[in-house]
């Protein structure tokens, strides 16, 4: 049985995003004093007194305004409530009970799942209950007075959530879910191909930059395996990005690259490869993480038999770094080539986390030099490989072994690493290689057998 759900409801600028990073002991909720920064319904894990349930962010709720992304953020609580077995709601207990309070209330009654009121910015117990009584007005229950920022009454409010919650049968041990982050520039397309992905309106798409502020994290079963999808912020130059809800979601799609196991790059087919997808794509490799290439908005190229392998060789001309990542030509709004992103992309992990034998490695290695011999310096010194062997996966590493690294060159040490890839395979992930001078070699050799002389001893 899944996780029960808990929807964090209010109008905006009540601390909802603060006391989901208080509930949920994080710090992934954007919050700025601002209202309307959260926008989509984001997800975290919750966990008190034994019990686990999911809590999800909505964005502040308004009935009587229809401008920007106020009709979207209704249908995000919408859904949100849809799938929740308690219904928080948040007030704020400084101001008072207000028309909008109450406007969400009553639409509160037409949902199934429970109610529980939260009465926000009670920074003392003793103010806390003179605030909190005004709200017993909104005919939602008992109003429990707490303090977001400062935690006061949120072990009371938790202890009654959780008492409110369904009857949970133990879960069966399940593998991690594979982490898939869908990155790019603002307006890519990347809500609107996690939507295509997911047949639902997950996220809210507009063509104003900067929609998705938050990182929004899906699961869904794919390929026999679960999946975490996490749409991001869309990634500006940092100059162009003033310190606000956009620089904190910038700051998180980052950290979303680096947590991930494979990232789905975005680019525009219309745009082609932009200095900003260069930066990404080169952020993606420092990473080593696994990449899928996603072109989108392929649906409004015009073409003909030949477009899309002479825009794949133009895009992998700017994209050369990223010469390992698969490829794909989509249309999110049409719900083109969708599916087959999880098929590379199964791949991609797969052989992001596989190791080979030293043997096997060392075949590949032998064979690369024999085709091409390692170069000679001025002073007649040939490079050396003595061997090779994989040192650690996610992303795959080498260390080969050699007389000198400095007499092995970027031309050279490109060779062999696309020598291990096209003997090794190693689609769709990046794979790091280290040097280890003979002199550097003797010395571990060394440390070693003084190790396990001190142990015998």
């Amino acid at each position: 049985m899944a996780r029960p759900i808990v929807a964090i409801i209010g109008r905006p600028n009540v601390g909802k995003s603060t006391l989901i990073n208080r509930i949920c002991k994080s710090r992934e909720a954007i919050v700025h004093d601002e209202p309307g920064v959260t926008r989509d319904r984001s997800y975290q894990n919750g966990f008190w007194s034994n019990r686990e349930f999911k809590v999800v962010d909505t964005g502040g709720l308004v009935f009587d305004d229809d401008t920007e992304f106020l009709p979207e953020i209704r249908q995000q609580a919408d859904a949100a409530l849809l799938e929740a077995s308690i219904a928080l709601l948040i007030v704020d207990g400084q101001q008072g009970i207000t028309a909008a309070d109450e406007a969400i209330a009553e639409w509160l009654r037409k949902y199934q799942c429970k109610t529980l009121l939260a009465v926000n910015k009670c920074e003392s117990p003793e103010l806390g209950l003179s605030l909190a009584g005004e709200f017993w007005g909104l005919g939602l229950g008992e109003p429990y007075p707490v303090s977001a920022i400062h935690g006061a009454g949120t072990g009371d409010l938790l202890d009654q959530l959780i008492s409110l919650l369904p009857v949970q049968e133990d879960e069966e041990d399940e593998d991690d879910p594979i982490q898939l982050a869908i990155v790019g520039r603002p307006n890519v397309g990347k809500s609107s191909l996690l939507n295509a992905i997911c047949g639902e309106n997950r996220a809210i798409v507009s063509s104003i930059r900067g929609t998705t502020r938050d990182t929004i994290d899906t699961s869904l079963l794919r390929e026999g395996k679960t999946w975490k999808l996490i749409d991001t912020a869309g990634i500006r130059r940092r100059k162009s990005v003033n310190y606000g809800p956009e620089f904190f979601g910038i700051n998180r799609s980052f950290k979303a690259i680096e947590r991930s196991d494979i990232c789905v790059l975005v680019i525009d087919a219309l745009d082609g490869v932009t200095e900003q997808d260069q930066r990404l794509a080169g952020r993606i490799e420092q990473a080593g993480r696994a990449c899928l290439v996603v072109v989108n908005k392929w649906d409004a190229v015009e073409k003909d038999t030949y477009t899309m392998p002479l825009m794949e060789k133009e895009l992998r001309s700017k994209l050369y770094f990223l010469n390992w990542a698969q490829m794909l030509f989509t249309s999110a709004l049409k719900g083109q080539r969708i599916e087959p992103i999880f098929k590379y992309a199964s791949l991609a992990v797969e052989q992001h986390k596989r190791r080979v034998s030293t043997s096997v490695v060392n075949e590949v290695v032998s064979e690369a030099l024999s085709w091409r011999s390692p170069p000679t310096s001025r002073g007649g010194r040939q490079g050396r490989v003595y061997y090779a062997t994989q040192v650690a996966s996610s992303p795959p590493s080498f260390t080969l072994f050699v007389n000198d690294p400095k007499l092995f060159g970027d031309s050279y040490r490109r060779y062999l690493e696309r020598q291990l890839r096209e003997g090794l395979g190693f689609e769709g992930t990046p794979l790091k290689l280290f040097w280890r001078g003979k002199q550097q070699r003797d010395l571990e050799k060394d440390l070693k057998r003084q190790q396990s002389k001190s142990n015998n001893s």
